[in-house]
């Protein structure tokens, strides 16, 4: 009697949770996408936009067996904290999400933490790149990068290819301090002299001044960060003052990502960046990758970004499953914690301790492959940590 009894009660819970499980694949999974779509940024949340959709498509449109709708926010510029934030609890609040994902730029993203926080819904960091966001809120992960990896790996490159002295210019914001510091502290640990170091605010009218400063310490390379329309303006003053003839242009990857390539011309050929991707990678996942994105996006080329948002979907595919579905922040995080994956930029985990990506970051130079620029990949670094934060 009391075998029927536990065996009924048994079939009784299963059944409820055939039921619970049949509800919830029913119930749409909603993702709140915040990305500038207009402004000096919205190449950024194009990109990002770009990889998100083509994740869905190759996927019908569902993660985890449900069908999934993209509450898209144009978050513009990026860079105001109360638009983002804003933005943000309309998101949670209105639109009932179940995941907050996007972010471009820094800014917005220590705007939204307190929000992931209070709410406990996972937050998803699709590209901004400053080293300390995902200590905002223990419900962020990052599937993009830091500034400070990159950053970190071309000093440590740099000092060991005959660059010997090198001057240091920035972008006067959150990322522009992290490269700053972790290329001065690997470039010096590895036997470089820095010569001189310059913040500059984001898209600065004028680099005369700066060029002049910068010739006149006499550097074997300048390592530079200035995203968006920024480094265009600076590349083309470089060249125009004659300046590469005699000093190597390195920096950050977003130096040459594929939307700047395009514009760059021959100033563009010679510079070396360290990146997680390039869309000269050679893999058999990558060239996939490529080729299913121009068919998609025939007039844009797949960069950093784009795949940034592609693997943020990825993940929460991957945390989803783990987690049988659980949309909530402890939940999801917990599920998150150590997934890894094969990405069309090589293999990349997420760091237990940190919820910071763990990725192969290359040493690129740019050249002319098949009649166009191409990051061209000639050396690497394997299982690199955010040296950031502790992990």
């Amino acid at each position: 009697m009391l075998h029927t009894i536990k065996r009924g009660a048994a079939l009784a819970l299963a059944g409820a949770l055939g039921l619970a499980n049949c509800a919830l694949a029913a119930t749409p999974l909603r993702i709140g996408l915040e990305i500038p779509m207009s402004g000096p940024f919205a190449d950024f949340g194009k990109q990002i936009d770009h990889g998100v959709q083509l994740y869905l498509a190759q996927h019908h449109g569902m993660i985890d067996g449900r069908q999934v709708q993209i509450v898209l926010k144009d978050d513009a510029p990026g860079t105001a904290g109360d638009i983002a934030r804003r933005i943000a609890q309309e998101l949670v609040i209105k639109d009932k999400v179940d995941i907050l994902a996007g972010f471009a730029m820094t800014p917005a993203a220590f705007a939204v933490a307190p929000i992931a926080t209070q709410a406990k819904i996972p937050m998803v960091v699709m590209n901004a790149a400053t080293s300390s966001i995902t200590t905002k809120s223990p419900y962020i992960v990052r599937t993009s990068m830091t500034l400070s990896e990159n950053a970190a790996i071309m000093g440590r490159w740099a000092a060991g290819h005959g660059m010997h002295r090198a001057y240091v210019m920035v972008a006067n914001f959150g990322p522009g301090y992290d490269a700053e510091a972790h290329f001065i502290a690997a470039y010096k640990a590895a036997g470089g002299t820095i010569v001189g170091d310059t913040r500059a605010p984001l898209n600065s009218p004028d680099y005369a001044p700066y060029l002049q400063r910068i010739e006149a310490t006499h550097p074997d390379a300048v390592f530079l960060f200035m995203p968006g329309e920024g480094s265009l303006a600076f590349i083309r003053e470089f060249h125009r003052a004659g300046l590469q003839k005699h000093i190597q242009l390195i920096g950050s990857g977003d130096l040459t990502d594929e939307d700047t390539l395009n514009n760059l011309g021959k100033d563009g050929v010679g510079i070396i960046t360290a990146m997680q991707y390039s869309e000269d990678h050679d893999s058999a996942l990558n060239h996939a990758y490529v080729q299913a994105y121009y068919k998609a996006y025939p007039k844009d080329r797949p960069n950093f970004m784009s795949v940034g948002g592609y693997d943020g979907m990825h993940l929460i595919d991957l945390a989803l499953a783990k987690d049988h579905g659980n949309t909530s922040g402890p939940a999801f995080i917990a599920a998150a914690k150590g997934l890894h994956w094969m990405s069309p930029r090589g293999p990349i985990s997420i760091d237990p301790l940190t919820r910071d990506i763990v990725q192969t970051i290359y040493i690129r130079k740019v050249e002319w492959v098949k009649g166009k620029l191409q990051n061209v990949e000639i050396d690497k670094f394997a299982d690199v940590h955010d040296p950031g934060k502790k992990g």
